[in-house]
């Protein structure tokens, strides 16, 4: 038995809907499209066939343009109301410029004549689905410019770094379910697109979500889709982003915000791999890989009753956790030369390097914010900056202000509890020296810049002061009373 050819995975799949009076035509129809692949539907009028899509998502309309009762130029119209992505190709034995003007002034995409070459209709047919899928990414891509990126690239040398870069490489070829958690700022989003990239699905969409951005009716129609009339001011069915993202990944940021009803039907969806528009009863299949993303503790959400445990379980098959900016300080240095690359280019200026005097502010800073935080301080710093280098002057002064008190050492007291020791280690000397460097400063500043003054708080001689001023590199600001005082330097 001779078996027939399968379709390259590559070419493009579809739902198509043929409409014709003649049931030799519609079978003939159904077998050449069944053989490449497509999911046929058929109807033997134009009000059968609006009752169709009325129910169900159609990818590619085929119909006879001469029908009983409504034709096709009319089915077409009005099928272009319920659903105006809808791709139409109409079949004609009256091969009329009119009747073929008229129809692709209604929308359609092409028209075939009977007898028709089969080879042909298929060429038709693949390019019309290839617009489809143009379509549907450029919305995808519109989509995506409006909404801000956290930063370009994944940057980091650390150690806690390498180990996530080992983690995507590893779980990108998979199709398992990933949580990725981390606090806001980290780079969730950044990473569950690397790990699209990496992944079977790259050449697919990757369509981004934010749940705790929209309420429930809309983040139901955002995600599923809705039937036109499923609720007042849809006036079309409109695809949600499940079936933009066929064959893609969906990133769902923000999930420990969505409510219990979308924990359900979001359930639903990772069980069955099936879902149903919004308004509508029909089921459609969902071949996504979804990846989620919190910055919030589910298990302690799942203990409180206003996480579903099952949903925890699915969405937890992978679990990849993002380390905070303080707990990789030494990609600090990195990431400001990189954000500092990026709006250079974009803002046309020639800022060109940091002084280490604000490296060792950025490195000293706790950053809350993370590294979206850090992206948003280079970015201030190179708009405000004047010369060839960011200043110390050119950061924030919370920043300034935060880092000069962690230089400080802060209210030591019995009670202060030690600095945290970072997993990877630390360098103590250069730390030390830090810290050291950074002290006479606050001691310099203290005392207006008086020698004897500093040398008092630090509980040290002039001698030595000038010793350590020596050692950093720090201008010696001199007071009346250290020319009368204090040790002499032999």
């Amino acid at each position: 038995m001779t078996q027939e050819a399968t379709p390259a995975p590559d070419r493009p799949r579809g739902r198509i809907l043929v409409v014709d009076d003649e049931r030799s035509m519609r079978e003939l129809l159904t077998i050449i499209l069944r053989r490449e692949g497509h999911d046929v539907v058929v109807a033997e009028s134009g009000s059968m066939a609006i009752a169709v899509l009325e129910k169900e998502p159609v990818d590619v309309l085929i119909s006879d343009i001469r029908m009983p009762g409504m034709s096709g130029v009319e089915l077409l119209g009005a099928a272009k109301r319920l659903d105006p992505d809808l791709v139409g190709i109409m079949i004609t034995a009256y091969a009329s410029t009119e009747t073929a003007v008229e129809a692709l002034r209604l929308g359609a995409y092409d028209y075939i004549t009977k007898p028709f070459d089969v080879e042909e209709l298929k060429a038709k047919i693949r390019n019309a689905l290839e617009r489809r899928d143009l379509r549907q990414e450029n919305v995808l891509l519109k989509r995506a410019l409006r909404t801000s990126s956290i930063f370009a690239n994944i940057v980091g040398h650390s150690k806690p770094m390498q180990a996530i870069f080992e983690m995507i490489e590893t779980v990108a070829p998979t199709a398992s379910t990933i949580l990725i958690t981390g606090e806001s700022g980290t780079g969730k989003e950044l990473v569950a697109r690397a790990i699209h990239v990496h992944s079977p699905r790259r050449d697919r969409a990757f369509v981004p979500l934010n749940c705790g951005a929209l309420p429930e009716t809309l983040l139901e129609s955002e995600l599923f889709g809705h039937m036109r009339g499923a609720f007042t001011g849809a006036a079309v069915t409109k695809k949600g982003l499940l079936e933009t993202a066929e064959r893609g990944t969906v990133f769902l940021d923000e999930i420990s915000e969505m409510s219990p009803m979308m924990q359900v039907k979001l359930l639903r969806v990772l069980q069955e791999r099936k879902f149903r528009r919004l308004g509508g009863t029909d089921e459609i299949d969902a071949d996504i890989r979804i990846i989620t993303a919190t910055n919030r503790d589910l298990s302690r959400l799942v203990a409180d009753g206003t996480f579903r445990e099952d949903l925890f379980y699915r969405i937890n098959v992978i679990p990849i956790q993002l380390p905070p900016l303080r707990d990789r300080r030494e990609d600090i240095p990195l990431l400001a030369e990189h954000f500092l690359e990026k709006y250079r280019q974009q803002m046309g200026k020639s800022v060109n390097g940091i002084s280490p005097e604000a490296v060792r502010c950025l490195e000293s800073f706790a950053w809350p914010g993370n590294v979206r935080q850090l992206e948003n301080v280079i970015e201030r710093a190179v708009a405000l900056e004047r010369g060839a280098v960011i200043q110390l002057e050119s950061l924030p002064t919370d920043v300034r202000t935060a880092s000069s008190r962690e230089d400080d050492g802060g209210a030591v007291g019995p009670n202060t509890p030690p600095p945290r020791l970072p997993a990877e280690g630390m360098d103590l000397p250069r730390h030390l020296e830090e810290r050291e460097r950074g002290l006479v400063q606050q001691a310099l500043k203290q005392s207006d810049g008086r020698h004897d003054g500093a040398a008092r708080l630090l509980a040290i001689t002039p001698r030595q002061l000038r010793h350590l001023l020596d050692k950093y590199g720090l201008r010696r600001h001199r007071g009346p009373s250290d020319e009368l005082g204090g040790e002499p330097d032999n």
